[in-house]
């Protein structure tokens, strides 16, 4: 009778320890880059709401928060929808805050060219 060769189980055990590490990484990253993912922690203020905005915007010119903070307070008057601005998602955020001309709360334009007056 022929035995079978042994084949050691250390080089498999490595290999699924490394594809889970893999796979976990992958997850973070995607929780962690998506500002509108379900972790994220609704404020109820227009602070949280431009920060949301800020970040689904990539946005990193501080007047621009600024700004959105300032006009954010002449449009929202309670928590709750603030709250519920807060779940909205990434595109429907921008779409919000910008509305149909793409008009930043700086009065730039959502493609950062000025934004012109008629």
């Amino acid at each position: 009778m022929q035995s079978v060769p042994h084949r050691p189980r250390g080089g498999w055990t490595v290999l699924a320890a490394l594809a889970a590490g893999i796979a976990l990484a992958g997850m973070v990253a995607c929780v962690t880059t998506r500002p509108d993912g379900p972790n994220r922690r609704l404020t109820g203020t227009c602070e949280g709401a431009c920060d949301l905005y800020v970040a689904c915007k990539r946005e990193d010119r501080p007047h621009v928060a600024r700004a959105c903070v300032s006009e954010c307070r002449e449009v929202f008057t309670d928590r709750e929808s603030l709250r519920m601005f807060e779940s909205l998602e990434c595109t429907k955020v921008i779409a919000f805050v910008e509305g149909p001309n793409g008009r930043a709360p700086t009065g730039a334009t959502s493609d950062g060219t000025a934004a012109t007056t008629q």
